[in-house]
This record gives structure tokens, sequence and C-alpha cells, in this order.
């Protein structure tokens, strides 16, 4: 028998039943859509914590100053000033696994601009910042070195202060703002940031240099840092080796003998990402694994129909024997059908779980990715079932002796 004559003989003998058919496939189907939808917006999950973090910085390390400790209460780390403007020149010229270093100082003030005010984070920093957390200027100029050096009184909004001080879509490149009553020329408007992982909206904030930051926003605290430093590591991979090199750094800068606990604290954000999208991933294996145990069911709603199809059929496979079929074609017509059965079941299955996946997204806002892996493997896995779990029956129609099932009633 030819695998075309198969085809036809399985697709004639599914259609005498055609309800029975497709409530035998209904497993596969749910299983196989419960597979791809649930795999996609885990995979979709896992991208929007990849995106969360990349938007943070690439390769970005956040050395904190020490805690304070005040009748017996301990502060959190950044609550006692231990980190100077000597630590941050160290960090970033004499280690060879950072590439860049900025400070981070924030203060909370009103910005004001003519007839509207909003409050809002001021940031002072560097030029270093914005490479490191890879944030781009989308209309007129970055912030300079001369700048920093200069003290000058400019400032570069973010998308979420221009809507509130000029409304949406406005450009107020080189208009006025007041900051706690000083004038600020605006230079640039920042490219939108959007939120952090912690629903924190960076896109509301100011950042000025951090020297017109010290002389007109806050005050500085001397040679110590009143706030953060930024690094950038030259690489995704150099981010542990950094991490080591600045603790090493900082302890013999800060000349604490072994056994002594670090008066700073570095925090590696590709450490804390990776294992968000590790837990993601597990969580997104067992709502596969538990969707997947809808296959294995219609595997063996599959097998329980095939042989009931083989007793009922017990006179055809005898006849069909009788007029020179051998076992083996008998045995590939049975499991032709169980595969086609479990196929088709994939099939749709496939296309509901692409639906349900994209109606999820749209429904609750949520990314989700379908790959063109999981399709694949999905349907072959359904396809397997079949041919497993329609083995049985086959081979169990396949040794009928011919005389018994002619005489079968």
């Amino acid at each position: 028998m030819t695998p075309g004559t198969l085809v036809r003989l399985a697709g004639r003998a599914l259609a005498r039943n055609k309800m029975r058919s497709f409530l035998t496939t209904l497993g596969v189907v749910i299983g196989v859509a419960a597979v791809i939808a649930m795999t996609a917006i885990g995979e979709g999950a896992k991208y929007r914590v990849q995106q969360a973090f990349e938007s943070m910085g690439t390769n970005l390390l956040i050395v904190l100053s020490g805690s304070s400790a005040t009748g017996g209460m301990q502060g959190g780390f950044g609550s006692q000033p231990t980190l100077t403007w000597d630590d941050l020149r160290a960090i970033r010229t004499e280690l060879s696994a950072v590439k860049l270093a900025a400070p981070v100082l924030r203060a909370a003030a009103v910005v004001q601009a003519e007839d509207q005010n909003w409050t809002t984070g001021v940031v002072g920093t560097t030029p270093d910042y914005f490479q490191i957390r890879n944030w781009t200027v989308s209309a007129g100029q970055a912030m300079s070195e001369d700048d920093v050096t200069s003290g000058a009184k400019i400032v570069l909004l973010g998308q979420t202060v221009v809507e509130k001080l000029y409304g949406a879509g406005a450009n107020p490149v080189g208009r006025t703002v007041r900051i706690k009553q000083a004038p600020f020329q605006v230079v640039g408007v920042l490219g939108r940031k959007g939120q952090s992982p912690m629903g924190q909206d960076y896109d509301d904030a100011v950042l000025v240099p951090v020297t017109t930051f010290q002389a007109k926003v806050q005050g500085g605290l001397g040679k110590f840092i009143p706030g953060a430093i930024f690094v950038g590591a030259v690489s995704a991979e150099a981010t542990g080796r950094a991490q080591q090199q600045i603790a090493g750094l900082l302890r013999d800068r800060h000349r604490l003998p072994p056994g002594v606990d670090d008066d700073f604290s570095v925090r590696n954000l590709s450490e804390i990402a990776s294992a968000q999208q590790q837990g993601t991933a597990v969580l997104t294996t067992l709502l596969a694994s538990i969707a997947a145990v809808s296959l294995l069911v219609g595997g063996i709603g599959i097998m329980n129909i095939m042989l009931v199809s083989v007793t009922e059929r017990t006179r055809e496979i005898g006849i069909r024997m009788a007029v020179g079929g051998k076992p083996g074609d008998i045995l590939a017509q049975f499991v032709t059908e169980a595969l086609a059965l479990s196929a088709g079941g994939g099939l749709i299955g496939v296309a509901l779980g692409i639906g349900a996946a994209l109606l999820l997204a749209r429904q609750f806002h949520w990314p989700t990715i379908i790959r063109a892996a999981t399709l694949v493997v999905s349907l072959g896995f359904s396809g397997l079932v079949g041919v497993v779990f329609g083995l049985y029956p086959a081979r169990k129609a396949s040794r009928l002796d011919p005389i018994d099932a002619l005489r079968f009633e």
C-alpha cells in the first residue's frame, strides 16, 4: 500500500464518525494550544524583564556608600557618606574592567516654566551617565564636559516633565525653567525611557551638571559624594570582574582590614536581571509541563478510540487479510489513522494557541513571543503522541487471525 492510499483510507475511516474523531482529537488540540499560549506568554515575560533592565543601563553597576548606626539603629546603604570624589576618579581610571563612571546626586525640587510647575527629581551628574544608561537626546543637545567644568546652568528634561510643563509633543529647547528660583536654560529633551522594574517613571526627571547641582540645587559634603556612583563595565561578561575590582579598590582605599565589613555596597543589576529571568523561565516551564499533560490525556483518548475502532472493524480487517492484505499493511493503516487524528489536532491546536496568545497580549497589554521552534516541537510532539498511543491498537489489529476475524459478529 502506497502512502497516498494509506492517507485516503485513513481519511475515509475517520470521516465515518466525524463527531467521534473530533472529540478524540480535542485533548490534543487543548494540549498543543495551551503549550503554545503559555510558552508565548512566558517568553514575553522574559523579554519584558530584559527590556526593563536594559532601560536602566548597559553593564550597569551601582556603588552606594555605607550604612549609619545611631542609638543602636542601623540605617541602610547610602545613609552614611563614605564614598569620596577621589574614589570616583580611582574607579574611573585605575580599573581595567571599568569603562565609565559617573556620580549621581538626587534631590526633589519644583521646576517652574512660565505659569506651570511640576515637582520632580533633579539629578546632578556628568556626560558619562548618559552613556552608562544608554539615554539618548531626542531634541537639542547633550550635556558636555565643558558644562560640568564651568558649572553651566543648563538642564535636560525628561519626557514626562516636558508634557507636564509644556504639553505633549512640545519642544522646549531654548526656553528657561526655574529650579529653586534659579534660572536654567533647556538645552535638550531626553528620549523616552519608560518605567523601572519597580514602576518608577524614569522620564519624570531633570538632569543638570553635577557642579551646578551642588551650587544651585543642593550643597555638597566636601570630599564625600552625597549620592551614588553609576559604573559601566567594559562588557556584559566583565560586570562580575568589575564588581570584584571595585570592591577590592574601595577596601584598599578605605583601609578596611580583613574581616571588617565593607562600608559600601556594589550592586550588579545583571545578576538581578538573570535571577528574575531564571524565575520566569522556571514558571514558564512549569506551566508548559502542566499543559503538556493534556497531550498525554489526548494520546490515551486516541488509543482508547483506536481500540474501539479495531473491535468495530474486525470483519473488515479479516476481509482485507483474506484478499491478500499483509499484517504490515493493517499496522500501517491504523497507525496512519492515529497519526492523522493527532497531527490534525496538533494543527488546530497551533492555530488556537497563536490566537489565544495574541488575544491575551491585546487584552492585558502583555508582550508575547511566538517562536517557530515552539510551533515545530509542539506539532512534532503531538504527532509522536499519535504514533506511540496508536501503535498498540494497530499491532493488535495486524495480529488478528483472518478466519476468526471473518467469523466475528
